[in-house]
């Protein structure tokens, strides 16, 4: 592994968004640390220029552990850490993982860094952090924040953590939309593709408003994102937040729509349910199911929210915007799914 080039860790460095990332950065000519727990979510292959440390975030000795040796390899000097390893749980189910991985797994991350010079701590946060907006507007960085569930809860207070319990590191939150691929990915996008696929008499009902839409992004445009936050680390300033997602979020009747005629080849009928209606719904599905239904009653509560994006800020301090749209990529999607539905249900963590 070549010393002359400059170091990264990439804590999550094993995951979806992870391995991509390590990928990026050794192409833009980093050496890279991947911090993960062996074996999750799958042992990491080997990958010239990426040495693989075991790290859980949740320990503190762990952690110690592997700055130690990357304190021995680099002589404490690193470019960037970018930080990813959070809990995630779609359940909406509070959890105390929340805090000792997210929240307290930064903490003590930061706290081993403090020996080391780092040009940059990128933590990759959510656009979730943010209340949604009117339909027309667009969300900025500086709009109130409103989490609805804890998963963004835990990033507003991972955030904060960063700026004011660390305040001498050059912070940057990029705060990213859902994550889609060619293949799906992104929860709420695999379970509508699944339910009209499948014919779902629930596909049929909405609690919300369907003009109503949330921002998405295309795991090669978050990967070129963070890949150019390391590289512009000097011009970005301390404790900078950035919207990463494209900026017209589709319709939720359109992207029904969308979805139908790809599988199906008419249009989605989508019909309003209440909203009191459609939690007791919820609840009974999710019982009958021993919890294991997709949709919960407090997603009904979130049904009309809408997220839009302004991302003016990527342009200017990144030079990003989307080379994706979901709009394209659907037909990727929906092909996939009618060539191999086996596949993709196993791609998408799904059972049919």
């Amino acid at each position: 592994m070549s010393e002359t080039r400059p170091a990264v860790i990439v804590t999550g460095s094993s995951g979806l968004l992870g391995r991509p990332v390590c990928t990026r950065l050794t192409e833009l000519g980093y050496r890279v640390f991947g911090f993960d727990r062996v074996g999750w979510p799958e042992p990491p292959k080997a990958q010239e220029h990426v040495r693989d440390i075991e790290c859980d975030v949740t320990n503190s000795v762990s952690v110690r552990a592997a700055m130690e040796k990357v304190r021995r390899l680099t002589g404490g000097k690193l470019a960037s850490v970018v930080h990813m390893a959070a809990y995630y749980d779609f359940s909406g189910e509070d959890s105390d993982l929340y805090e000792k991985v997210t929240i307290n797994g930064t903490d003590r991350l930061l706290n081993e860094l403090e020996d080391f010079e780092f040009d940059q701590f990128v933590f990759t946060s959510t656009m979730l952090v943010h209340a949604p907006c009117a339909i027309g507007d667009h969300i900025r960085e500086d709009d109130p924040q409103e989490a609805k569930w804890p998963y963004p809860q835990s990033k507003i207070e991972t955030e904060r953590l960063i700026r004011d319990g660390h305040p001498n590191v050059r912070s940057v939150f990029l705060r990213i939309a859902g994550i889609y691929t060619d293949f799906g990915c992104q929860p709420t996008l695999v379970q509508q593709v699944k339910r009209i696929y499948e014919n779902d008499f629930q596909g049929h009902f909405f609690p919300g408003n369907t003009d109503a839409g949330q921002s998405v992004v295309h795991l090669d445009d978050v990967v070129d994102a963070i890949g150019r936050t390391v590289e512009r680390r000097d011009a970005i300033a301390p404790k900078t937040a950035i919207l990463i997602g494209e900026a017209e979020p589709i319709a939720y009747q359109t992207l029904q729509n969308l979805i139908g005629k790809q599988l199906h080849a008419h249009e989605w009928t989508t019909l309003h349910v209440p909203k009191p209606v459609a939690k007791a719904g919820a609840a009974v599905t999710d019982t009958l199911s021993g919890g294991e239904a997709f949709i919960k009653p407090f997603m009904v509560d979130m049904a009309d929210d809408h997220y839009a994006l302004n991302i003016s800020r990527a342009k200017e301090l990144l030079g990003w915007e989307p080379k994706h749209a979901l709009a394209t990529t659907l037909p990727k999607i929906t092909e996939s799914l009618m060539d191999a539905p086996d596949h993709w249900y196993q791609m998408n963590g799904l059972e049919k």
